[in-house]
C-alpha cells in the first residue's frame, strides 16, 4: 500500500525525542503523548482514533506482541518504555485491515519493530539534562560459536518538571544470540526490565486557573506505580528452493501496578477516588509461515499460509485505595485467554504493471473468566471470525504506482466485558456482556511517486468503520458501549534527499471521524443533569468522538555525515479536537519543535546536545473533558455532607478540562564512545 513505510533504526535515531515510544512518530500521521508517570504506556493517535495505550495499533518487537489483552488498565495496553532505541534495526509500518497476517489491535496500523544481532564496536554513553534527567548505556557484542552474542543495558533517572517529582528509577538489559541471516539464520532473545515512578496526571483546569494547583502541580500526589518485564523470545528462517520458511516462539512474564485518581472525590467525598490496578500476567505465543514461489498458467505467484497461536494466564485486581494503602476491593479475576488465527495470502503479477493479492484470516478466541468476588462475572466466552482481504498495485508508470486496498478487520474486547453481567460496585445492576470480537471494516487508494528527483511521496484516501468502539473501562470495573463509528480522510507525506548529509520529510493527515446513530442513553443523562449548567454542559447527545483529532502534521530536516557536525530539527502539530459528544469542550491544538546539534569523530567519539520543547511551547500534552469534584468546588458542598441537588448531579460533578501540561523547554546532554 501507498501508506506502509519502512524506517531503519538509523534514521529513527536522529529524531530527538523525550521517551522510546516517541520513536513511534516516524509513523506519518501518528502522535505520541503521555498524561502520566513516565512507567506507563504512552497515549497513541492516528488516522482519527485515540488509541488510548494502544487499542488498534498493533505493536510488535522482534515478532512479539506488545499489546496486552485483558488488560488492567486497558485493551490492547502497549508499554514501550523497556525499548532501547539503539538496538532497533528497523520499523515495518502498515496502515488498515489489508493484511491478512495481520490479527487483533492492526486495523488501524501496526507496527513491527525489528533489532540488530550485533555492532561492529562496543558502544558506551551517558545522557544528562534538565529535571533530573540521567542515562546510561552499554552495548557490544562478541563472536560466540559460530553467531553472535549482543549484550546491552541501561538505567536511567527522571524528575519531571512536576511539583512532585516522577522519581523515575529504570533499569532495562538485553541479551541476544544469533546466527546467520534473516532468511538463513537464527536468534535467541533475552529481555529484563524494570521501573518505578511517580506520576502527576491529568488535573482539572478549574484548580490551575484559580492558583489552587501550580501548572505542574498534582491533585494527588501519591499516584504513580510500578512495573516488570522478563522475555525470552526465538526465531528461526530458511530459504529453500520452493520459497521460504519462518518460525518464532515467545514467553512474557509482566506485571504492572498502577494508582490513578482520575475525578479527585467524586466518588469518594472524605479520602478521594483513588484505586489501584494490578495486572500479572504469563505470555506465551507461537507462529509459523510458509511462502511459496512458482507460476501459474506462466505467471509468476507468491503464497503465504501462516499460523499464529497466543495464550495469555493473568490475575487481575482493581481496589480503591488512600495513598496507595487498600481501602476496599472493586474485582478481582483469574482469567485464561487464548486465540487462534489461520491466514493465506496469494499473490498474482498478472503483467509488468499489475499484481494482485487475495487474502484471507481466520481468528477463533476463547477465554475463561473466575471472577473471585461475584461469581456471576465469571464464565466462558468464544468467538470466531473471518476477514477477506485484498490489494491490488498497477505501475509502475514513469516511477509511479497506485494502490487499492479492501479488507475485514478486527479487534479483541476484555475478556472480563464479555462475561461480565452485574456491576462490580453495584450488584443489583445488570449490565449487558459485550462481544469478544469486534468487526472493522476498511477501504483504501493511494499513489506513491519517485517522479521527481530524490522526492519520495505518497498520498492516500481512506476510510475505516467499526460496528461497536466498546471498551472495558478499567477505572470503574464494568463495559462501556458506543456506538459504531466511521472515519475517512487522507494522509500525504514526502521524504526529499537532495544530498547525502540533508534529509527533509514532510506528512499530513486529515480525518474526518464521526459516531453513527443515535446515543439514547445521552440524551437520559443530559436530561438528568437539567438546571445544573457546571454539570450538564458537554453531556449533550451528538456525533463528534471524542480526542478524535481531525488533523496531524510533522516535518522535519536532518543534517550531516557519518562524521563531523550534524544536526536536526522536528516539528509536529496536533489539532484542537472535540473532547465531548456535543463538541461542546475543544482541545487546544498543539506545536512542538524539538532540535539537535552534535559532532562525531572519526574514531567513535559523539557528543550531541537535545532540546525539547525548543519555543517553550505552554501547551498540553494531552486533554480530556469529563465530571470530577473537588473539595473547593460549589457543587462539593451541595453534594456533602447533606445531598441538596439530585443524585445524577453529584454522580456526574463538575465538568471541566483535565489536562495534562507539555513539558517546558529543556536540553539533554550525550557524550558516547566506541570502542
Amino acid at each position: 500500500m501507498a501508506s506502509e513505510i519502512r524506517v531503519s533504526g538509523a534514521d529513527l535515531r536522529t529524531r530527538p525525542v523525550a521517551r522510546p515510544g516517541e520513536l513511534l512518530e516516524a509513523i506519518p500521521g501518528l502522535i505520541v503523548t503521555q498524561h502520566s508517570g513516565e512507567g506507563k504506556a504512552n497515549q497513541y493517535f492516528l488516522r482519527g482514533y485515540n488509541l488510548d495505550h494502544g487499542t488498534d495499533l498493533a505493536i510488535y518487537v522482534d515478532d512479539v506482541p506488545v499489546n496486552m489483552r485483558t488488560h488492567a488498565h486497558g485493551q490492547g495496553y502497549a508499554d514501550l518504555n523497556w525499548l532501547i532505541p539503539e538496538t532497533v534495526s528497523a520499523m515495518d509500518v502498515r496502515k488498515g485491515p489489508y493484511f491478512a497476517d495481520e490479527g487483533d489491535f492492526s486495523s488501524v496500523g501496526s507496527a513491527h519493530i525489528g533489532l540488530i544481532d550485533r555492532v561492529t564496536k562496543g558502544l558506551a554513553q551517558v545522557t544528562v539534562g534538565s529535571f533530573g534527567y540521567r542515562r546510561l548505556l552499554g552495548m557490544d557484542s562478541f563472536k560466540f560459536g559460530e553467531g553472535a552474542l549482543l549484550v546491552a543495558g541501561e538505567a536511567g533517572t527522571y524528575n519531571g518538571p512536576w511539583d512532585n517529582p516522577d522519581n523515575v528509577r529504570k533499569l532495562n538489559g538485553l541479551v541476544r544470540y544469533s546466527q546467520g541471516t534473516a532468511t538463513d539464520g537464527l536468534s535467541m532473545t533475552g529481555m529484563a526490565y524494570v521501573n518505578r515512578w511517580n506520576s502527576t496526571d491529568q488535573v482539572p483546569q478549574r484548580a490551575i486557573t484559580s492558583g489552587a494547583l501550580d501548572r505542574f502541580g498534582s491533585e494527588d500526589p501519591s499516584d504513580g506505580g510500578n512495573t516488570n518485564r522478563f522475555a525470552l523470545s526465538a526465531r528461526m528462517a530458511q530459504s529453500d528452493d520452493a520459497g521460504t520458511w519462518k518460525a518464532n516462539a515467545y514467553v512474557v512474564k509482566s506485571q504492572l501496578d498502577l494508582f490513578n485518581n482520575f475525578t479527585y472525590f467524586l466518588r469518594d467525598p472524605v479520602l478521594g477516588d483513588q484505586f489501584h490496578q494490578h495486572d500479572d500476567r504469563l505470555m506465551a505465543g507461537a507462529n509459523v509461515a510458509r511462502t511459496l514461489t512458482g507460476s501459474f498458467a506462466g505467471l509468476p505467484i507468491e503464497t503465504i499460509v501462516g499460523l499464529q497461536s497466543r495464550y495469555d494466564a493473568i490475575d487481575l485486581a482493581l481496589t480503591d485505595t488512600f495513598q496507595r494503602s487498600f481501602l476496599a476491593n472493586v474485582r478481582s479475576d483469574k482469567v485464561g485467554e487464548g486465540s487462534v488465527g489461520l491466514y493465506a495470502e496469494n499473490t498474482v503479477r498478472w503483467t509488468d504493471w499489475l499484481r494482485t493479492t487475495v487474502g484471507w484470516r481466520g481468528d477463533y478466541y476463547a477465554a475463561d473468566v473466575t471472577s473471585l468476588f461475584n461469581a456471576s462475572n465469571s464464565g466462558h466466552v468464544d468467538a470466531a471470525i473471518g476477514s477477506p482481504k485484498f490489494r491490488m498495485v498497477l505501475g509502475p508508470f514513469n516511477k509511479t504506482e497506485f494502490f487499492l486496498g479492501a479488507g475485514y478487520g478486527m479487534h479483541s474486547n476484555d475478556a472480563r466485558g464479555a462475561t461480565t453481567t452485574e456491576d462490580p460496585v453495584d450488584p443489583t445492576t445488570r449490565l449487558t456482556p459485550s462481544p469478544l470480537l469486534v468487526r472493522t471494516r476498511g477501504a483504501e487508494v493511494g499513489v506513491r511517486s519517485k517522479i521527481v528527483a530524490d522526492l519520495d511521496t505518497s498520498l492516500s484516501a481512506f476510510i475505516l468503520d467499526q460496528d461497536s468502539e466498546i471498551v472495558f473501562n478499567g477505572d470503574a470495573g464494568d463495559t462501556s458501549a458506543s456506538r459504531p463509528s466511521r472515519r475517512y480522510g487522507f494522509e500525504w507525506t514526502s521524504h526529499y534527499r537532495p544530498k547525502s548529509w540533508i534529509d527533509i520529510d514532510a506528512n499530513l493527515a486529515m480525518t474526518h471521524a464521526r459516531f453513527r446513530g443515535d446515543d439514547s442513553d445521552q440524551a437520559a443523562t443530559y436530561a438528568s443533569l437539567a438546571g445544573f449548567p457546571e454539570a450538564q454542559i458537554g453531556n449533550a447527545p451528538g456525533n463528534s468522538i471524542p480526542n478524535a483529532p481531525p488533523m496531524v502534521a510533522s516535518a522535519g530536516v536532518t543534517l550531516g555525515e557519518k562524521t563531523g557536525w550534524f544536526g536536526a530539527l522536528r516539528w509536529r502539530y496536533l489539532a484542537a479536537s472535540p473532547l465531548t459528544e456535543d463538541n461542546a469542550f475543544r482541545s487546544q491544538p498543539t506545536s512542538i519543535f524539538n532540535g539537535r546539534v552534535g559532532y562525531r569523530t572519526d574514531n567513535g567519539w559523539r557528543i550531541q546536545l537535545d532540546v525539547l520543547n525548543l519555543s517553550n511551547t505552554r501547551a498540553n500534552q494531552i486533554s480530556y473533558a469529563y465530571g470530577s469534584l473537588l473539595k473547593t468546588d460549589t457543587l462539593y458542598n451541595l453534594c456533602y455532607p447533606v445531598q441538596t441537588v439530585p443524585a445524577a448531579v453529584c454522580q456526574n460533578g463538575v465538568m471541566d478540562y483535565i489536562v495534562h501540561p507539555v513539558e517546558p523547554l529543556s536540553f539533554r546532554v550525550t557524550v558516547a564512545g566506541q570502542f
